[in-house]
């Protein structure tokens, strides 16, 4: 064998020995690593914790009351602006009332013939009441026939009936003429309560139909107490109930928390006015409403004295359902099946050994979760095991010749 032919032979052979020697390496580390597993692990410790419902809410003014027209008209002024604010009995606006004048006129005019005619007919009252009167002594005296007596009395009568109806005219004229007042005073409109006036419908000049609807005149707000309209879907609504405290932000002022107490939940979903009352809807409708998430409105209000909350403004709404200060905490990836307060984990001992411990759980925020008893502050927990074996094996790179 040559020189050259004896140097590969020994180069094969200490490649083969290197190769054989990380094999046995890699087969004893991968043992090893079998042998101790890794896990991922936390520690109970101690934090304030608070449960609550998160909902999204819409601000709207604690009230507001749209001002109509109960005359049709032209809209002859109008003394706000939007914005303006308004007391409880100012002028708001002036319809023509020229129409209205005179329906007030005609009506008082009537009332008069009415008046008139009573007047007539009570003189004629009494003239017939006289003819009765001596007809009734005539006949008495024999002075007088049977006939004429009734004749008299027959009038007498029909006069006391002619100013009965009389008077039913004159009360009903009475009416139209206080009607007529009526209407004539709704060409001015007033402001029904202290407010802002938050929208404007009509312009000077305008004419307005009331013969239907009330038209708009414009619309006012009280928005030194703003209500929040909390959208609380239906599997949290069940754990709220009023009296529990809120908070929530706006968009434009997200650092800025504002704090009051649920006021109420309403019974039924603002759906509940999309119902066909006369009961035509087909199954497809049912499907559909049966399919969609439904939310109920959760009210509270808030002071507005800065007035930096406005109409229709979003609210992040925050309903605290339970709070605990202090207390021991584990993270909810921890917990194994857990029922009526009752939870199981598994406890990584000081040697790397794995324990399962029950538990007796409290309250939860979505990421940590209270631990009444089981468990001790500083002890780990564990959250899941790392195979490193398995990780080692898939990165070995393949070594060849």
């Amino acid at each position: 064998m040559t020189k050259t032919a004896l140097r590969r032979a020994a180069a094969a052979g200490t490649l083969a020995l290197l190769l054989g020697a990380g094999l046995v390496g890699f087969d004893s580390y991968r043992s090893k690593a079998a042998e101790k597993p890794s896990y991922l692990s936390a520690a109970v410790e101690r934090k304030d914790l608070s449960e609550s419902v998160l909902a999204t809410g819409t601000l709207e003014a604690l009230r507001q009351v749209s001002v109509g027209a109960q005359v049709s008209g032209q809209v002859k002024s109008l003394k706000v602006a939007l914005g303006d604010q308004v007391k409880k009995g100012e002028v708001i606006a002036e319809i023509d009332s020229l129409t209205q004048q005179n329906a007030l006129k005609q009506a008082d005019a009537q009332l008069k013939d009415v008046a008139a005619q009573r007047a007539a007919k009570v003189a004629t009252l009494k003239q017939a009441q006289l003819a009765f009167d001596r007809q009734n002594v005539l006949l008495k005296q024999d002075a007088s026939s049977k006939e004429a007596y009734e004749g008299a009395e027959a009038t007498l009568a029909a006069t006391k009936a002619e100013i009965a109806a009389l008077d039913a005219q004159i009360q009903e004229a009475t009416i139209s003429s206080d009607t007529a007042k009526l209407n004539l005073g709704y060409t001015t409109i007033t402001a029904p309560m202290d407010g802002t006036v938050v929208y404007v419908a009509v312009k000077e000049g305008q004419t307005v139909n009331a013969a239907q609807t009330t038209p708009t005149i414009i619309k006012l707000a009280e928005l030194d107490t703003m209500t929040v309209e909390a959208e609380i879907s239906e599997a949290d609504v069940v754990k709220v109930t009023p009296g529990m405290p809120v908070t929530f932000t706006i968009l434009g002022a997200p650092d800025h928390p504002y704090t009051a107490t649920l006021r109420q939940i309403q019974p039924a979903p603002d759906s509940i006015a999309e119902d066909d009352d006369s009961g035509s809807s087909g199954s497809s409708t049912s499907s559909s409403a049966s399919s969609a998430a439904i939310y109920y409105n959760g009210l509270f209000d808030v002071p507005n004295t800065d007035g930096r909350l406005r109409i229709s403004m979003t609210a992040e709404v925050t309903i605290k359902l339970a709070e605990a200060d202090d207390a021991l905490v584990i993270p909810l990836s921890a917990i194994g099946d857990a029922k009526d307060g009752k939870a199981s984990v598994q406890v990584l001992g000081a040697d790397n050994a794995v324990s399962t411990r029950s538990i007796e759980t409290g309250i939860a925020d979505g990421a940590l979760i209270e631990v009444k008893s089981g468990l001790a502050e500083g002890e780990r927990v564990v959250l899941r095991e790392a195979a490193q074996t398995d990780t080692a094996t898939r990165r070995m790179p393949r070594m060849g010749l």
